[in-house]
């Protein structure tokens, strides 16, 4: 029997927030996470990169680092907006993810935990759609600023096609 009271659309985060509903300075901080074993074995297996210094703790040792070092990807996968609140605040407006770069500067080890946020630091409105630009950073659990970056994304404004 169907209840024709339910609506999949009611099961949403948030209403839509199109191009032109967002401000700058706007941030929206990504929940945090330790950088387990099993973080760096799911990373390693996706990624196919089976350099020693991601999972050979003694070699790691030998050319000066503390632990396993996270790769840069790794610790730029954190600051992936749809691990956040993001992507339901935006919802139908998006159109795509169109660029990111980023900067490590200093190293992400195992054990430790990550800080990700990102932050509207641009928006250039075109005729029916905007870029959203994006300042990504990491933290790491001592407040040290570990990496930043930038990503952009392509939206809808509100009165598009109307």
């Amino acid at each position: 029997m169907t209840d024709t009271e339910f609506s999949p659309d009611d099961h949403g985060q948030s209403a839509d927030r199109y191009f032109d509903d967002l401000e700058l300075g706007e941030r929206f901080d990504i929940p945090s996470r330790t950088m387990t074993d099993a973080l760096f074995g799911a990373f390693q297996l996706a990624s196919g990169d089976n350099h020693p210094i991601h999972y050979d703790v003694e070699y790691c040792r030998r050319h000066g680092h503390a632990d396993m070092l996270a790769h840069g990807f790794q610790v730029l996968i954190q600051t992936a907006p749809g691990a956040g609140t993001f992507p339901n605040e935006i919802g139908e407006s998006l159109i795509a993810f169109i660029e990111q770069s980023s900067r490590f500067l200093k190293p992400v080890y195992r054990g430790d935990t990550v800080y990700p946020s990102i932050e509207i630091t641009g928006l250039d409105e075109q005729r029916t759609t905007g870029v959203v630009t994006l300042r990504s950073t990491v933290h790491n659990q001592k407040g040290e600023l570990v990496m930043e970056g930038e990503q952009k994304m392509l939206l809808r404004k509100r009165d598009a096609g109307k």
